[in-house]
């Protein structure tokens, strides 16, 4: 059987299945991973209305491919007082966002009442606005830096009024790729722990691959397939975002930068070899918005949200500092032959537009 065909059977996709659909000309592929994206969601195109917050860039971790750090390329340290976090999340809310989405960097000096107070503040304030907060790897520096075990971080999460995680630090699992790029990170085991007790508390969140730097087509389908077995166990994975490596103010020195196509089959093999994560999102902010959308024929079903001002992808060259205008997003959408869909955290839906 060859993998076209063990693909519309239903059939598991392994690592040496996988290099081969990558082998496979970006039309064919393209078209076996729209089959399994029309199955799960027809032509419906998934996006929510939110607000991206990243309340402080002072950090004690050196990853090379980071460009927000103040520590490193960017002169500017900043931590923000709970007080402005909470007016920000406020006017989120009163221009109809649903969401807050809150990723930082690993501040030692911030302290963790700062870190759990600002949850705790904004629910007191707006007790239905989701909370979106804390990656793995910023639950593993809390840990780590006020001496608690990682359960008892994340029941102060819970306790404090977060929702959901994000997905973010999991960028290659592979402990090659990882102690080159991002060395004293939350390790690949420890991120996907710290996912699998959040499930296990019946929460839901994200899982994330940042590739397009020094990785190797292996390493990102390895990635993928660890999700899958941990998606297997929980099934606490909502989404699977693949962020393309951003090359601006960062000292990875990448020159050899993913092709349009290679983002787009890097999609089409996530939807292919994930087949028990029911969504993908082609992330505007790293993609740009026209690649996101060429990526809706190529398996993903989301771009994210309008997301208002974002601070960390920006740092590094993506053109997202500012969000994007709600109406714009919709038309782009139906623009491009999709349904928009208005949708909360957990991708219950809320509107067709």
């Amino acid at each position: 059987m060859d993998i076209v065909e063990k693909v519309r059977s239903g059939g598991r996709i392994g690592m040496d299945d996988a290099l081969k659909l990558y082998d496979l000309d970006l039309f064919t592929l393209g078209e076996l991973a729209d089959e399994r994206r029309r199955a799960l969601h027809g032509k419906k195109t998934y996006f929510n209305i939110n607000r991206h917050i990243n309340p402080t860039n002072v950090c004690k971790d050196v990853c090379k491919f980071c460009a927000y750090s103040a520590s490193r390329k960017n002169p500017n340290p900043y931590t923000m007082p709970l007080e402005e976090i909470v007016a920000i999340a406020k006017q989120t809310w009163e221009k109809g966002g649903k969401e807050v989405h809150i990723v930082s960097a690993h501040n030692p000096d911030a302290g963790l009442d700062w870190y759990l107070g600002m949850f705790k503040a904004i629910k007191e304030e707006l007790p239905d606005i989701h909370i979106k907060a804390l990656t793995a790897a910023e639950i593993n520096f809390l840990a780590e830096e006020y001496g608690l075990s990682v359960d008892e971080v994340i029941d102060k999460m819970v306790e404090n009024g977060v929702d959901s995680m994000p997905g973010g630090g999991a960028e290659i699992f592979d402990e090659g790729v990882r102690d080159y790029i991002c060395k004293g990170k939350v390790s690949s085991e420890g991120w996907l722990d710290i996912h699998r007790k959040w499930h296990l508390r019946g929460k839901k969140s994200n899982a994330t691959m940042l590739f397009g730097h020094v990785e190797t087509r292996a390493h990102r389908i390895d990635h993928m397939l660890r999700l899958r077995n941990l998606q297997d166990e929980t099934g606490g994975f909502n989404c699977f975002i693949p962020l393309v490596y951003q090359k601006e103010n960062n000292y990875l020195r990448v020159t050899d930068f993913p092709t349009g196509q290679e983002i787009l089959k890097t999609m089409a093999v996530a939807r292919i070899v994930l087949d028990n994560i029911p969504h993908l999102k082609a992330y505007w902010v790293t993609a740009t918005i026209n690649l996101a959308l060429i990526a809706q024929e190529y398996g993903a079903n989301d771009l994210d949200g309008t997301i208002e001002r974002e601070s960390i992808q920006a740092a590094a060259g993506a053109k997202s500092a500012h969000g994007m205008p709600l109406v714009e997003f919709v038309h782009l959408i139906k623009d491009s032959g999709f349904i928009p869909i208005e949708r909360d955290s957990l991708y219950n839906e809320l509107k067709v537009w």
